[in-house]
C-alpha cells in the first residue's frame, strides 16, 4: 500500500494573506483522458480541510490542479476587468514517488502566479 499523498494551499501575495474561499479541482490525466477526482474550497488559512489526494486514493501519475482564481479575485473585490487577466489556473505535474508527500502551492496576485514543489 502506498503512503503518498497530495496537499496544496493558496497565498494571496498582493494582500499578504491566505486565499480563503478559492475553488480547486483535481484531475488525473491518463491515456488522453482528464478525469475529475475531487473538488474542494480553501479554508480561511488558504488550505483545504482534507488532503487533496489522500494515501488511500494516491497513485503515481500525471495530475492537474485547477485553481479558480478569477472567482476568488471577484469575491475579494479586486479591481474588475473583463476578461480577467488570470481566471482559471491549471497546474499540471507528475507524481512519481509512491511514498512521497507532494505539496503544490499557488502564490497568487491579480497579474501573476507561481508554484513549486513544497514540503
Amino acid at each position: 500500500m502506498t503512503k503518498g499523498y497530495l496537499t496544496t494551499h493558496v497565498l494571496d501575495t498582493a494582500r499578504g494573506l491566505p486565499a480563503g474561499g478559492m475553488r480547486i479541482e483535481l484531475y488525473r490525466l491518463s491515456d488522453g483522458r482528464r478525469d475529475l477526482l475531487c473538488r474542494m474550497v480553501t479554508n480561511a488559512d488558504g488550505r483545504t480541510d482534507e488532503q487533496v489526494l489522500p494515501a488511500d486514493r494516491f497513485a503515481v501519475g500525471t495530475y492537474e490542479l485547477v485553481f479558480h482564481a478569477g472567482e476568488y479575485l471577484d469575491a475579494i473585490g479586486a479591481a474588475p476587468e473583463t476578461p480577467r487577466f488570470l481566471d482559471v489556473i491549471p497546474i499540471r505535474f507528475g507524481m512519481s514517488g509512491a511514498d512521497s508527500h507532494y505539496h503544490v502551492p499557488l502564490l497568487l496576485s491579480p497579474y501573476g502566479y507561481s508554484t513549486y514543489r513544497g514540503s
